[in-house]
């Protein structure tokens, strides 16, 4: 019998780490012993937590900003505990929110150009942690929503545009979060936990939607990933303490789709998934490879692709969001890999003859536009991403600036949901209601007059001033 290989277009997707003066050389990689992937990139900057006295710090360059960094460049340093996660706004890229040991979670607004000045000043600061916030993630389709998850066991979902808590899912999680992802459209999001559960949750109406207990029997901390699909990705370790993959359908997590063991390395996986492509990329955490597979609808569902491997070991890495890709080289990943000292960046490309464009790699893609306003998606509606298609590549365009409105806490209505209430304003009787309108209304006419007054006054003089030009011009 001859044996069949399986046909795919990414059976030979070749990595290639960049020459060096194509890395950021002299960069000191944060060393908290965390597992995030310490490093957002987008199409225009690469952001990167750093070891930082007096607080916590990361680094945002512009990607051409290629070399030696000096060790004076400005960095963003607000926080006063070390950085522990960074993403970018998909809708804004000048935006990037991060969590810290400080219990808090700072968003802010880059420079067009990079930063000039270090920046201590965020556009918004979101307060509701009690203990160090290890996560952050922007909502897929929805402009201004930002997911946090802490070691208090509690994931808040903010509207960064009014730096309201609008839900605390406050008592979903017995033990710490490792992590947290948003499906396709922003509407369920699934955990990985110490407890060795995987949860599927609603947010929007707190309920726990699917629940797997000991997904990975290991203690070692796990990763659970929402595919294109529904279906749930997750990494995690055997008993015997060897590295597993699994695939899951929400609908019934009796069983995994499929289950595979792959190694007894003991660094961390953190997936990295291409949903136009159906690949997985997983890098371990201290490894020096990075091996991906293709997700598909035939047995056995996960088949491997390929690896690549350095000589380095990897502390962290981060993705670049697919519109940030050369299409002209057949580019269909980059990663930025962080050394002790440096990043490096890896391209991903699958060889091609051709020199046109591949529409077959490149199917139309999220971009950068948000399909939702934050007050839509809180009152219940779902919309896909909107696509853009990099036929003739991607050129970012301009960004509006991150506006935040304060609302009047005392003019916000009470909430039906006791949980979503963090700050419990007492309800307002309609007296209470009247009362307050009057009291306003009485404060507004006295304004009216006393610039009224003003103004009398200024006519007065200007005239009085007008009659003595005219006698000296006399």
């Amino acid at each position: 019998m001859r044996r069949v290989v399986r046909q795919s277009k990414f059976r030979h997707v070749f990595g290639q780490a960049v020459k060096n003066d194509q890395c950021y050389d002299d960069i000191r990689v944060s060393r908290v012993t965390w597992d995030s992937s310490f490093c957002a990139v987008n199409p225009r900057f690469v952001a990167i937590i750093i070891e930082a006295s007096g607080g916590g710090a990361f680094l945002v360059l512009p990607l051409h900003k290629t070399g030696r960094i000096d060790k004076s460049y400005p960095t963003v340093c607000g926080h006063t505990g070390p950085v522990l996660d960074i993403d970018w706004c998909p809708h804004n890229d000048q935006v990037i929110a991060s969590g810290s040991e400080d219990c808090t979670v700072m968003v802010w607004q880059i420079p067009e150009n990079g930063l000039t000045l270090s920046l201590t000043e965020p556009v918004v600061i979101l307060e509701g942690h009690s203990k160090r916030v290890g996560i952050v993630v922007w909502h897929p389709t929805t402009r201004n929503v930002l997911l946090s998850a802490g070691c208090d066991n509690a994931i808040i979902i903010w509207n960064v545009g009014t730096g309201e808590a609008l839900i605390n899912l406050d008592d979903m999680h017995s033990d710490m979060i490792y992590n947290v992802s948003w499906n396709r459209n922003g509407s369920l999001i699934c955990t990985a936990s110490k407890d060795k559960k995987v949860r599927v949750i609603d947010p929007r109406k707190q309920e726990i939607v699917a629940e797997k207990e000991k997904a990975h029997e290991g203690a070692r901390p796990m990763r659970a990933i929402f595919l294109a699909d529904g279906n749930v990705f997750t990494t995690g370790f055997s008993r015997m303490s060897e590295r597993q993959l699994a695939l899951w359908n929400p609908k019934n997590m009796q069983e995994p789709i499929a289950l595979h063991e792959m190694d007894t390395s003991n660094g961390v996986l953190l997936p990295f998934y291409d949903p136009d492509t159906s690949i997985i990329y997983l890098c371990g955490k201290g490894d020096s490879s990075i091996r991906y597979f293709e997700i598909t609808d035939e047995s056995p569902y996960v088949h491997y692709l390929n690896t690549f491997s350095s000589k380095e070991p990897q502390r962290g890495m981060g993705y670049m969001p697919k519109r940030g890709l050369d299409v002209n080289k057949c580019e269909i990943a980059r990663f930025f890999k962080l050394h002790e000292r440096k990043c490096e960046p890896i391209i991903m490309t699958v060889p091609r003859k051709s020199d046109l464009f591949q529409d077959d790699l490149y199917p139309d893609t999220a971009g950068p536009e948000a399909a939702l306003e934050a007050e839509e998606w809180f009152e219940g509606r779902n919309a896909e991403p909107v696509l853009i298609s990099l036929k003739h590549g991607y050129i970012p365009g301009k960004n509006r600036d991150l506006k935040v409105v304060k609302k009047n806490i005392l003019d916000s209505k009470p909430t039906a949901n006791k949980k979503c209430d963090l700050i419990n304003v007492p309800k307002k009787t309609p007296d209470m209601a009247s009362v307050h309108n009057e009291a306003k209304l009485d404060e507004i006419l006295k304004e009216i007059k006393s610039i009224k007054d003003t103004i009398c006054n200024q006519d007065e003089r200007i005239s009085k001033l007008e009659q003595q030009m005219a006698k000296i011009a006399a």
